[in-house]
C-alpha cells in the first residue's frame, strides 16, 4: 500500500484480494493482459479462471490493487508450487497486469510489496514469475525488484490420445 501525495495519511492504492464484486472490472483487465499476449479470451475462459480463483481447493488465489474510489486498476494471479531441489516452496505469479492509466504511479509496487508479505507469511522462499522477451517495460520494473535468472522456459505438448 502507498498513500496518497494529497493526504499522507490515505492510502493511494489498496491490495485486497479479488472479490466476487469486482467482476465486471476484473474481466476487463484480465481481457487486456490476454490481448498483449495475443490470447483470445472467451466468456468460457474468463469463468473458468475467475471460479478457479475463487475456489479455495484450487491453487490459484488473486489480488486487485484498487485506486482511492476502491476500483480496481491491476491484477495478481499466484499459487505456490513445490520447488524440490531446493527442498523449498515458492510462489508463482502466472499473471501480472496494471491499467495503462495507472502505469508508473505506484500501483505494480503495491502489488509487488503485498506479494513479498505473502511469501514471508506463507513461508515460501522466492516469488517467480515469466515474462515476454519484448515487454521492455514491464522487465525495467522487474529488473529493479527481482533478479533475471539464467533458464529459459520451455512448453511440451501433450501426448496425442491413442485410439
Amino acid at each position: 500500500m502507498t498513500t496518497s501525495a494529497q493526504d499522507p495519511g490515505t492510502p493511494r492504492w489498496v491490495v485486497r484480494p479479488v472479490a466476487e464484486a469486482d467482476f465486471p472490472v476484473w474481466r476487463g483487465l484480465f481481457a487486456q493482459y490476454c490481448a498483449f499476449y495475443q490470447v483470445d479470451l472467451t466468456e468460457e475462459h474468463a469463468e473458468l479462471v475467475w471460479s478457479w480463483i475463487h475456489d479455495p481447493a484450487h491453487e490459484v488465489e488473486g489480488l486487485v490493487v484498487t485506486d482511492q474510489a476502491g476500483t480496481p486498476v491491476g491484477l495478481a494471479h499466484y499459487r505456490a508450487f513445490a520447488r524440490p531441489l531446493r527442498g523449498a516452496v515458492g510462489g508463482f505469479l502466472d499473471d501480472l497486469f496494471v491499467d495503462q492509466a495507472a502505469r508508473g504511479s505506484g500501483a505494480v509496487d503495491a502489488l509487488f510489496e503485498r506479494l513479498r508479505q505473502l511469501a514471508a507469511e506463507r513461508g515460501w522462499n522466492t516469488v517467480r514469475w515469466i515474462t515476454s522477451e519484448t515487454n521492455y517495460r514491464a522487465r525495467s520494473k522487474y529488473d529493479r525488484v527481482a533478479t533475471r535468472t539464467p533458464f529459459l522456459t520451455y512448453d511440451m505438448a501433450p501426448a496425442e490420445p491413442e485410439n
